[in-house]
């Protein structure tokens, strides 16, 4: 038999890892969550019906971006949060093959991921670059690549991030309470609360999510935890939500209401893990310093207090005259995308020009 010369040689095919029943159960058997964009049949079917796809992202609001960025050739921007990559993406079609964009991520799960993405579609080193930062250090950033002609920063959590029970994002899957955005960087959620006293749990979730029942949740977190029951799973705290709010009347709103009030919580305990709102304040007191004359940024945010700090940052800047121009009104999406992309409905957008 005559041998197969090594330059010949195809790589190994690598078999899909098997399951039990008809679907993958288990979130390491859901092949097409961990690689959607080969499965273009089942995107489509999903975005119809106005979800969006596991495993993968839909940025919001891309052509009020654009139109307000307007970017050209041979620019230079910067991207304070890669995520899945769709809005560098298409700001560096914007670029039609001149200038560079530059992409800030702490996830080191995802960034790899977005590269590989981004490369494959044909941008290279030559006019994209990844980096992995976080954006309250976009000074460090601009030292070496800066100052630039566009920024844009999308404050919200990425959807691959929440369907990936392994990251707790999600109160809807069951998995370690973490909620880390860097999982290598801090301490995960769950720790953070067995830290915490009644008073300080209470101020987190009306600081950071305006929670109505944050008393009684607190309250509810503790005394599980004072019977050796610690919160340690997303499981664990959306039950303690759903026990903390049993007072209320089994009527057709209470369902709703425990909805609500678990992401409320989640966001609560996430913006606390990952130290959001100091993290967005650092971005917006360097945020001056890295752009060009004349250079524009966008930002979109998710809740009040993030778009509090950004609308008093720009009004600050403005009044000193160091920004020429900030949107007087927030931007919101339009029905039609609110629609196809319901993760969409609470974006906010404010924009400013330097002068």
């Amino acid at each position: 038999m005559q041998e197969k010369q090594t330059g010949d040689m195809q790589p190994e095919h690598k078999r899909r890892k098997r399951y039990s029943g008809t679907h993958p159960k288990h979130f390491a058997e859901k092949y097409k969550e961990h690689d959607p964009e080969k499965y273009g049949d089942t995107i489509a079917k999903v975005i119809s019906k106005g979800s969006t796809p596991a495993g993968m992202h839909i940025s919001i609001m891309v052509n009020e971006i654009l139109d307000f960025l307007q970017i050209r050739p041979g620019q230079t921007g910067l991207d304070g949060t890669l995520g899945y990559g769709g809005h560098t993406r298409k700001m560096l079609e914007e670029l039609k093959g001149s200038g560079h964009v530059y992409s800030l991520d702490i996830d080191p799960i995802e960034i790899v991921k977005t590269e590989k993405r981004l490369r494959d579609a044909g941008f290279g080193e030559d006019i994209f670059t990844p980096i992995r930062q976080n954006f309250a250090n976009i000074d460090l950033v601009s030292a070496q690549y800066g100052p630039f002609d566009f920024c844009m920063a999308d404050l919200g959590v990425s959807s691959m991030q929440i369907d990936n029970p392994e990251r707790g994002f999600s109160y809807k899957l069951d998995g370690p309470l973490d909620l880390r955005l860097d999982p290598e960087k801090g301490i995960p959620a769950w720790q953070r609360l067995s830290q915490m006293n009644r008073d300080e749990i209470i101020g987190m979730f009306v600081e950071n999510s305006d929670e109505p029942y944050a008393d009684k949740i607190a309250s509810e977190i503790l005394k599980r935890k004072k019977k050796g029951n610690m919160v340690k799973t997303t499981t664990d705290l959306r039950e303690a939500v759903e026990t903390a709010l049993a007072f209320l009347p089994n009527d057709p709103e209470k369902k709703d209401i425990l909805k609500k009030t678990c992401q409320r919580v989640f966001q609560a305990i996430r913006i606390d893990v990952n130290s959001e709102f100091e993290v967005l304040d650092a971005f917006l007191t360097k945020l001056p310093g890295i752009l060009k004359s004349g250079g524009r940024v966008a930002i979109l945010t998710f809740h009040s207090g993030e778009d509090r700090l950004v609308k008093k940052a720009f009004a600050q800047y403005y009044k000193e005259g160091i920004f020429s121009e900030i949107s007087t009104d927030v931007i919101r999406p339009s029905a039609e995308e609110c629609k196809s992309n319901p993760r969409a409905r609470s974006t906010k957008m404010r924009w400013a020009v330097k002068k």
